[in-house]
């Protein structure tokens, strides 16, 4: 396994980190799966934070990145990227779904974080087939990684052992 890269079954907005990822949907309004849970776990300030990104930009537009406060979580701050909903592939989905993984390496290379977290992005309710995306995820963070110093380490927390296994396996 890389060593700036890791992989656990667990909560992401359980994990003590600079940042842990969510994978947002354009509004930033909090949804279901993990967006959702991010939003529940984090409070009010989060929601108000969101709702002022919102209000400046118009929300976030797919493959982009935005940061907010963690708000009641143990990371401190959340990167929200929005990943794309699966078409059958020919909507240009796999170079969106690395674009939203670059965006938010990006954020966390400029704010000089040490820990990163990422979910399984675009896997879940947005259909994307979850090899292909872990294929993409593990590519994209390790020619991140391999150009620059920040963040330091990612993990990619999955909520289920089927999705660590893909990740293990690619690691």
């Amino acid at each position: 396994m890389p060593a700036r890269m890791d992989v656990m079954v667990g909560d992401i907005t359980e994990l003590s980190a600079d940042a842990i990822v969510n994978a947002a949907n354009s509004a930033l309004m909090g949804g279901g799966g993990v967006d959702g849970a991010i939003h529940r776990a984090a409070g009010p300030v989060l929601a108000q934070a969101c709702a002022e990104i919102r209000r400046r930009q118009g929300g976030c537009p797919v493959g982009a990145a935005v940061l907010t406060v963690g708000g009641n979580l143990p990371a401190g701050a959340v990167i929200h990227t929005v990943g794309p909903v699966w078409h059958g592939g020919g909507s240009n989905e796999a170079e969106l779904l690395r674009q939203a993984y670059r965006s938010s390496l990006a954020i966390a290379r400029d704010k000089q974080m040490h820990l990163v977290a990422f979910p399984n992005i675009s896997t879940g309710v947005y259909g994307f087939p979850k090899e292909l995306a872990a294929d993409i995820a593990i590519a994209a963070v390790g020619e991140f990684l391999a150009r620059y110093s920040w963040p330091e380490r990612v993990i990619f927390v999955c909520f289920d052992r089927e999705n660590a296994r893909l990740y293990q396996a690619r690691l």
